[in-house]
């Protein structure tokens, strides 16, 4: 009898660790930090190339989103590479919004000088491929070494850029143009259902 009463016990208590596991395992994962980072200014000067979409002088803003559990695809010592899925990059040119169409690449270069922030996405303009290249040369010490790990927010929020360092590339019709970038970088992240987005790995 007394050894039914121990085995019964025994039962209702790894039931009761089997159920806190699968609690804490489901509030640990079924919530992911989406980082969102904008950069806004002004395009120009035109750095190479001979623009000929005509964006020198033109307002712009480069939105991304990228869900914080990626792993990078490629890395080294001071550099990651993340693949984003399509549409997770819009880039805005005088208040027309043009969405990346297939998986775009962020990359976070960590130097003594500046930490380099680099988004390549492919858009289709009037029914044209064009591909973008958005440069932000951040403050160094912008992120700590995790965002070699994982996607992360970086600080102070926002902070200024400035050309030539800062700088947007666009090809098109077989032709490369390179501008200036002048304005402001800035990011947040919150919390979203893991089932709204799924991570590139």
């Amino acid at each position: 009898m007394v050894s039914r009463t121990i085995c019964t016990a025994l039962l209702v208590f790894t039931a009761v660790l089997l159920s806190d596991g699968a609690t804490l395992a489901q509030s640990e994962f079924t919530t992911a930090k989406t980082l969102t980072i904008t950069l806004e200014g002004t395009l120009g000067p035109v750095l190479s190339g001979s623009d000929p979409a005509g964006l020198d002088g033109q307002s712009a803003t480069v939105t991304a989103t990228a869900n914080e559990s990626l792993k990078p695809y490629k890395h080294t010592a001071n550099s990651a590479s993340y693949r984003l899925p399509a549409g997770a990059i819009t880039v805005d040119v005088n208040g027309v919004d043009y969405t990346s169409t297939s998986r775009s690449t962020m990359i976070v270069k960590l130097t003594r000088k500046v930490d380099l922030l680099t988004f390549k996405a492919a858009l289709k303009i009037d029914g044209f491929a064009v591909m973008v290249t958005d440069t932000s040369a951040l403050a160094s010490g912008s992120w700590n070494t995790g965002v070699l790990q994982h996607p992360a927010v970086f600080a102070p929020s926002p902070q200024d850029l400035t050309e030539p360092s800062s700088n947007f590339k666009y090809a098109v019709f077989g032709e490369t143009t390179v501008l200036g970038v002048g304005g402001t970088a800035s990011d947040s992240d919150a919390e979203q259902e893991s089932g709204d987005e799924s991570p590139e790995q």
